[in-house]
């Protein structure tokens, strides 16, 4: 007999990964689905494989090795203003699992935490992985995807919510959370006793806007859960190496249920770490001119073919209307994958407030990104006739 739980067949079927598949395995279509960098492994780092390789086959620490997180310290006081020290650190296999850990230590059953919509289609299934509550937060396009604090404020039961999601930049929109709007949500955290979870993977990424951390205010030692990763500003993606900053007694229990997860990130990702974080910026620096190249072309593009797309100030994404072409975007985004060879993500699939919208990334050659614009082109005018 094989059994199932009903926990699994209750979790949200991502269509993501049926779309990513066809684009790999038609090698006539053109995929802006991506969310990792199109960039290959920075050189020094390649190298730096090389001389390590024989020494990298045992378990690291639980909460991860000192010298890496030592220098994650010397990264965040430096980059993100947050004065900390290595034992408020934990070193995990990707951001996810950080954000995975600290739900497990910090929400019980039935617990709520608020998260935005649309957003990063892999936070409502973890906090409904541990039975806890999630509650959409909707961001409105018109509020160029900000969070509303008003709304925010509504949203709070002083009994049941324990903690408020923010991702700065963001995935989908690429919106980039002001400083002045952090210290309204940091407000309604302290007012209310809350966690702040604060997903800040595409950190480096940004187009004009400053990104700030939230940890970095007065008044949430207790309260700021920050979440970063080597992913995105390193291309260091496969390697699955991210950490979380927060209160000491929470980063303590997480590095207890760490021991029945993954026990540690690996060791050779980990090592690889205090290399790339002692690096010049000069690779992520040219990485992100090349993005704000394809960024400004893509933009406008989009908005040329009547695809109302604000300009986002981070990440690699662009979050396009569609809702004067279709009311399924799973629908639209399907069709335009059989008909014109374009991969693209169905906005819905960020919740359901993303409905009506889709998202292209532009961690792409910039040449297909010319040649998707053509195609969709051609796709839009058809269906409008």
């Amino acid at each position: 007999m094989t059994h199932i739980s009903e926990r699994e067949y209750e979790l949200p079927n991502a269509v993501i990964g049926d779309l990513l598949k066809t684009a790999l395995e038609d090698k006539s279509v053109i995929s802006l689905g991506p969310g990792e960098p199109d960039f290959d492994l920075p050189a020094p780092l390649v190298e730096y494989i090389k001389e390590i390789a024989g020494d990298v086959n045992h378990y690291s620490p639980v909460g991860g090795r000192r010298d890496l997180k030592e220098a994650i310290v010397k990264k965040l006081k430096r980059e993100n203003k947050i004065e900390t020290n290595p034992d408020n650190v934990i070193v995990t296999s990707g951001s996810q699992e950080a954000l995975l850990m600290a739900t497990a230590c910090s929400l019980d059953v039935s617990e709520q935490v608020i998260i935005p919509n649309p957003s990063f289609l892999g936070y409502l299934p973890t906090f409904e992985l541990f039975n806890a509550f999630p509650i959409a937060l909707e961001l409105k396009e018109e509020d160029n995807w900000n969070i509303n604090p008003d709304e925010l404020k509504k949203l709070v039961d002083r009994k049941k919510t324990k903690a408020i999601l923010i991702n700065t930049p963001a995935n989908p929109t690429g919106n980039v959370l002001s400083k002045k709007l952090l210290e309204e949500i940091a407000d309604v955290a302290i007012d209310n006793d809350l966690y702040i979870f604060s997903d800040e993977a595409y950190e480096q990424l940004t187009y004009g806007k400053k990104h700030h951390s939230i940890a970095s205010l007065n008044g949430l030692k207790n309260h700021a859960v920050t979440f970063q990763t080597f992913s995105k500003g390193y291309a260091m993606c496969g390697f699955r190496l991210g950490y979380a900053v927060g209160p000491s007694p929470l980063i303590k229990a997480m590095e207890k249920i760490h021991v029945y997860t993954t026990v540690s990130a690996p060791t050779i990702s980990q090592k690889l770490g205090v290399k790339a974080l002692s690096m010049k910026k000069e690779y992520t620096t040219n990485m992100v001119k090349e993005y704000d190249r394809r960024r400004k072309f893509l933009v406008k593009g989009l908005n040329q073919l009547g695809l109302e797309t604000i300009n986002p100030n981070g990440a690699f994404y662009t979050f396009s209307n569609i809702k004067h072409l279709a009311d399924d975007s799973f629908k639209f985004s399907f069709d335009m994958l059989r008909k014109a060879k374009v991969a693209v993500v169905p906005g819905r699939e960020f919740g359901r407030y993303g409905e009506g919208y889709i998202r292209c990334s532009y961690a792409t050659d910039y040449k297909n990104i010319e040649e998707a614009l053509r195609r969709m082109d051609k796709f839009i005018s058809k269906i409008q006739k």
